[in-house]
């Protein structure tokens, strides 16, 4: 079935945001399994022009598709937003058909933001992938990402493996978190895991309001404002936020504070107000800008 809502599917999906791992890629069709009402349903999805060819075509699917894509955002409106504002107006033509890549899973999300700090993209992608291949639910050649209540039978490093098994050589410990390359973040992907198997139901946290929602994931250790923002982003759609770290705060400090040295917490403050509820797009299209199109090598210096 043929949806006509322009994207660049590579760019979207491979853009590294911290909702998930990049689908499957055979040829040029991306491939995941999605649960629906808690069913597995294989999705197939490939550029066809500017839209995309779905290999399914009940509503339910469609509906979903058009959440984790982000189909219903009017790209068309974005870009005459961004020409408005000199500062942004190069990044629409070359980010276009840029979208948001939202979390079928929040709480694969939250696990995935937690892992990608201080980590780069393709380690990150990596070790969420094993985590799913070694302990979610498998469905034709697809995994689904464990739930938070599984993270409780998981191994934290090949100590506890060896303590609590019945292995008889460290050295063959390797169904452990730590195995899966997530370093000294393991703790706090079970200390997660506990929080919203205990006392955070995960469901609620879009009701919220941004702040309360803010405020909730801050709870979780190893969390800070930017991976706050990375999971209310891409794991709830809080379009409002606006991840800042210290390269979004030297492009925003190019672009407009003529270099100046300001905080990240004022980057971020900035954003928020600056763009309203644009920030989290703004932000997607400024790092991608500045990561392909040379400008952050030239911050670098």
């Amino acid at each position: 079935m043929i949806i006509e809502s322009p994207i660049d599917l590579d760019l979207t999906i491979n853009s590294g945001q911290t909702s998930q791992p990049p689908w499957k890629q055979v040829g040029d069709t991306f491939s995941n399994v999605v649960l629906i009402d808690g069913e597995p349903v294989i999705f197939k999805v490939k550029q066809r022009g500017q839209f995309l060819d779905f290999n399914r075509s009940d509503k339910k699917a469609i509906s979903r598709l058009n959440y984790i894509l982000d189909l219903d955002f009017n790209l068309d409106r974005f870009y005459k937003y961004l020409n408005n504002h000199d500062e942004l107006k190069d990044m629409s033509e070359f980010c276009r058909g840029l979208r948001l890549f939202l979390a079928p899973d929040p709480f694969e999300c939250v696990v995935s933001s937690i892992c990608s700090a201080n980590n780069s993209i393709k380690r990150w992608t990596k070790s969420i992938s094993q985590i799913k291949e070694m302990w979610g639910n498998g469905y034709e050649d697809y995994h689904t990402f464990p739930q938070s209540s599984d993270f409780a039978n998981i191994y934290l490093d090949d100590e506890e493996e060896f303590n609590l098994s019945n292995i008889q050589d460290i050295e063959k410990c390797c169904n452990n978190l730590k195995s899966c390359g997530v370093g000294y973040r393991a703790p706090y992907m079970r200390k997660a895991s506990e929080l919203f198997t205990d006392e955070i139901d995960i469901s609620e946290i879009p009701k919220m309001s941004y702040d309360e929602a803010f405020d909730t994931i801050l709870k979780v250790p190893g969390v800070g404002p930017k991976v706050a923002d990375c999971i209310l982003l891409y794991g709830f759609n809080f379009r409002e936020a606006f991840p800042s770290d210290v390269w979004i705060k030297r492009i925003v400090s190019h672009l407009y504070f003529d270099g100046k040295d300001i905080s990240v917490p004022k980057v971020r403050e900035f954003g928020m107000e600056e763009f309203g509820k644009n920030a989290g797009y703004v932000q997607l299209y400024m790092f991608h800008y500045a990561r392909k199109s040379g400008l952050m090598e030239k911050l670098k210096k």
